[in-house]
């Protein structure tokens, strides 16, 4: 009688231990599978951080190139007025070294009209 009783108590304990290594599989297996997706959801949100401060990065440095552009732009209009201005200030000294030109062979015509008859007068005296 011991030995059946030792027996079945073995069977139990044995029963048991497998009843009790399924489980253990079951929920090894379980959280196994937790693990794994918690790292592809990680990883998921890491790659969404990533990607979202790429886009960040790529709008702030295309809004930074569009401002330079626009400055550049303004630069180049504000050089090209000066640059007519200078125009047409060169145009108008020249205008005035020409009017100032004329005049002075004006001058220089009439006094060598004048000497010609002044001298053509002494002459004939």
């Amino acid at each position: 009688m011991k030995k059946v009783l030792i027996l079945a108590l073995t069977g139990a304990a044995a029963m048991t231990l497998a009843a009790c290594s399924q489980n253990s599989r079951t929920q090894t297996e379980q959280a196994a599978d937790a693990i794994a997706a918690d790292a592809k959801a990680t990883t998921q949100n890491a790659s969404d951080d990533v990607e979202a401060a790429t886009a960040r990065a790529l709008n702030s440095a295309e809004n930074t190139i569009d401002r330079a552009g626009d400055k550049l732009d303004r630069a180049g209009d504000r050089a090209a007025a000066h640059a007519d201005r200078a125009g047409d200030n060169i145009d108008r000294g020249l205008d005035r070294a020409g009017d100032k030109i004329e005049q002075g062979a004006n001058n220089a015509r009439q006094a060598t009209g004048n000497a010609l008859v002044r001298a053509g007068e002494d002459v004939r005296r």
